[in-house]
């Protein structure tokens, strides 16, 4: 496999949510909360405001350069799961920037195919937080 699969992407309908809360914010990031606040929903954040350390590992951008990073514990049960952040009605977490638009960012995910497990294994480990 020439081309590593992405371990993050977005549905469309997070992507516009993402700009019109960038358009609010400013530059945004986001955190893969490992069960505490709103289960283990993505959280909003705009950039920097979440600090990000060496037990956070990021799992790539979406939406023009936004970084989605997990908890090094919470990556190691999903490593070999692709996350797709979309956006449902309804309110999620007091802390993540969304909460006032009445929808809330959830995330779906599959499992990589062997092939696309094998290239990202080959590829080391990904970056993190420092």
């Amino acid at each position: 496999m020439d081309i590593l699969p992405p371990r993050i992407l977005a549905t469309p309908a997070a992507d516009d949510l993402i700009a019109t809360l960038t358009d609010k914010h400013g530059p945004l990031m986001f955190h893969q909360s490992g069960g505490c606040c709103d289960g283990s929903a993505p959280m909003c954040f705009p950039k920097g405001e979440f600090k990000v350390g060496p037990q956070d590992v990021l799992l790539g951008t979406i939406a023009d350069g936004v970084q989605v990073w997990i908890g090094a514990a919470q990556f190691e049960y999903w490593r070999h799961t692709q996350v797709t952040i979309d956006v449902v009605p309804g309110r999620g977490a007091g802390m993540s920037l969304e909460s006032p638009e009445g929808v809330r960012f959830i995330v779906r995910s599959r499992i990589f195919m062997d092939d696309e497990a094998a290239a990202l294994e080959a590829a080391g480990e990904p970056e993190r937080g420092g």
